[in-house]
């Protein structure tokens, strides 16, 4: 099994709990994130109607808080597409009240046309991608020009300010020991910390969707630089 095939199978195995697991290691700061992702996002786009593609949508969490944020500025998301490459946590997600058409398949390789989305996302999950820049060509893609385009993620910090040592002390001793008594997979807990160590930082990120031909909207850490949020546009 390959190093992807084995980080999906690590959310097949730990979608049960991956819902509450998301709000209690955050303390409940992720539905912040979500919302204020969707909204800045969402602010960007000119239009008044939208076809999104959530990439990597777990168990659809995300398409949730978009919904939220098209009603409270008033826009229509028409089409909603989650793809993920866990058939486990699309069966988590098709349970909710999504509305939406859920589709098995990785982030690098989404069976859909060129310019297919108005709004494409990924939250917590472009780290998981081996391929990174096959994806982000990917999302490049899919985009209609003028569309948007909305990172959420966890960055390796290069700089180490007493605040960063504060996130880095939570994110390497204290996540993974939290995830792995709730989860039962101390494996997947210790694997999101040791990912994000490894991962790129914000500059580096900016700088492949720049390469790629993205206009970057804005780059914002939020809570001490735990998360990192990206909207970018794709010109016309």
């Amino acid at each position: 099994m390959d190093k992807q095939q084995s980080i999906i199978k690590m959310f097949d195995d730990i979608s049960p709990t991956y819902d509450r697991l998301n709000r209690v290691l955050s303390f409940g700061v992720d539905r912040g994130w979500r919302k204020r992702g969707c909204e800045s996002a969402l602010s960007l786009f000119s239009g008044d109607r939208a076809t999104l593609i959530d990439v990597a949508t777990g168990t659809g969490d995300l398409i949730l808080f978009w919904r939220k944020a098209a009603v409270k500025l008033r826009k229509t998301i028409d089409r909603v597409i989650g793809v993920d490459p866990s058939q486990n946590m699309l069966n988590i997600a098709a349970t909710k009240r999504l509305n939406a058409t859920l589709i098995n398949c990785e982030a690098s390789a989404v069976p859909l046309p060129d310019n297919a989305a108005d709004l494409l996302s990924i939250s917590y999950g472009i780290r998981n991608v081996i391929e990174i820049d096959k994806a982000l060509a990917e999302f490049y893609r899919l985009l209609k020009p003028n569309g948007v385009l909305l990172i959420l993620e966890f960055m390796s910090r290069k700089r180490q300010t007493p605040l960063d040592r504060i996130a880095s002390f939570y994110l390497r001793r204290v996540l993974p020991t939290l995830g792995g008594l709730i989860s039962k997979d101390p494996r997947a807990y210790a694997y999101l910390s040791e990912s994000i160590g490894a991962f790129l930082s914000a500059k580096e990120l900016g700088e492949k969707l720049t390469s790629i031909g993205f206009e970057i909207a804005q780059i914002k850490e939020e809570t001490f630089g735990i998360n990192t949020r990206f909207v970018a546009r794709k010109p016309l």
